[in-house]
């Protein structure tokens, strides 16, 4: 896992150092303190880190085998969303976050009730933000080992999933690695079966046969021709020199 650059830009895998067709881009959201940064860590690394600086909103990537082909994924860490007087509380990052990425995951601590609200709203944000309806989104449960500080039933999640139309996973970070990788996997997977292995050079391809419409390319000189007009101004020069 490489992280390539702090919230403030977005920016593509670099292509030179990309060795796969395809770059999966997912946006992770939710409220303050539901553990995604620990998520995102624990699916590209396996390990646990428990302490991290809230807010920051990196950009992480990683190249992965899925079904014997090599995936470039790129995870994008977001600052946490709040709830005040006036409805959502979140940053423009988060707004273009949403909308550069192939697929969200939502994400609520079962420890936090506030948390747990925030995701109805947090749904309706991307539904307003990416107009592409059919934009895969999943309900993680975070904190699933805290029981003796648990405020979220464990039925909620799974009802609330069915209503919003998503896949939903209750998973610990810090105790299980195979639930946090489950849910991130999963999602991956039903990307790299939407997009077409040529995602990334179509991308390019579009974007070159757009500018040759605008700015033709020149042709490449004839050289025959070029050799034939050489002699014709040699010719010239050694006639006017005779003459005079």
């Amino acid at each position: 896992m490489r992280l390539i650059h702090n919230m403030s830009t977005i920016a593509e895998y670099p292509s030179a150092e990309c060795h796969s067709n395809r770059v999966i881009k997912i946006a992770v959201i939710g409220g303050s303190g539901v553990g995604k940064t620990a998520l995102v860590v624990r699916f590209l690394t396996k390990r646990f880190i428990g302490d991290y600086e809230r807010n920051v909103g990196n950009l992480y990537n990683r190249e992965v085998q899925i079904d014997g082909e090599q995936v470039a994924i790129q995870v994008q860490d977001t600052p946490g969303v709040e709830v005040n007087a006036n409805g959502l509380s979140f940053t423009d990052q988060v707004s273009r976050f949403i909308q550069w990425a192939d697929a969200v995951v939502m994400v609520y601590s079962v420890t936090d009730c506030r948390s747990f609200d925030l995701i109805g709203q947090l749904h309706q944000l991307v539904a307003r933000t990416h107009t592409d309806r059919s934009l895969p989104i999943i309900l993680v449960a975070n904190k699933a080992d805290l029981l003796h500080v648990r405020h979220v039933d464990a039925q909620e999640g799974p009802l609330l999933a069915s209503a919003l139309g998503c896949s939903f996973y209750e998973v610990s970070a810090s105790e299980d690695y195979s639930q946090v990788h489950g849910a991130f996997h999963r999602l991956c997977v039903d990307l790299a079966k939407q997009q077409p292995q040529t995602h990334v050079n179509a991308a390019t391809s579009g974007t070159e046969k757009k500018r040759s419409t605008l700015i033709p390319r020149p042709k490449s000189p004839n050289m025959q021709d070029l050799k034939r007009r050489f002699k014709q101004v040699l010719s010239a020069k050694v006639r006017t020199v005779t003459s005079v």
